[in-house]
């Protein structure tokens, strides 16, 4: 990705540098979108989930998490491909819905559930449209504004959930 872009990638390339057969991808991922989002976009969704002991704290931790995934090279090189693919191919979409969004609202759950717990939000708050929300701030301000993130981009975008979101 880093070398050549998005559009340079094949699976064959990728076999050959893994030193695996292309059937040994094709196993694992239906194709190149499939595979590039993973390896690209997931470290977040597999990192330590967070309990700084507030929901804001908590927030920013993830947020943090995304930053770092969204401005690194290989997403930067990923990004336009990916989105390409994502809009001609409807079933790739429920695919990465599914396989990878999922467990991360799911993460996203807990963080919400000790919230609760500790009168931080209320019960019924949307996760799946916070989680929408946190990554698409991200997304938008590093990759289609092409801003590079400050030290405080994370709690910025963090204190204003929780400000959305507060009980009141």
């Amino acid at each position: 990705m880093a070398e050549g872009g998005y559009g340079a990638l094949t699976i064959g390339a990728v076999a050959a540098r893994a030193g695996v057969g292309k059937d040994t991808i094709y196993r694992r991922w239906s194709g190149k979108p499939e595979l590039v989002y993973e390896a690209v976009f997931t470290t977040a969704d597999t990192a330590v989930l967070p309990d700084t002991g507030t929901l804001e704290g908590d927030l920013t931790a993830v947020v943090g998490s995304l930053v770092e995934e969204f401005s690194a090279p290989a997403a930067a090189a990923a990004l336009p491909g990916l989105l390409a693919d994502f809009a001609a191919v409807p079933e790739l979409r429920a695919t990465i819905r599914t396989r990878f969004l999922s467990p991360a609202k799911e993460r996203l759950t807990a963080v919400f559930d000790r919230a609760v717990q500790r009168g931080e939000s209320a019960q019924d708050v949307p996760v799946d449209l916070v989680l929408d929300t946190l990554a698409g701030a991200v997304f938008f301000h590093l990759g289609i504004v092409g801003e590079e993130p400050d030290a405080d981009l994370a709690r910025r975008i963090a204190a204003m959930i929780v400000k959305g979101i507060e009980v009141r």
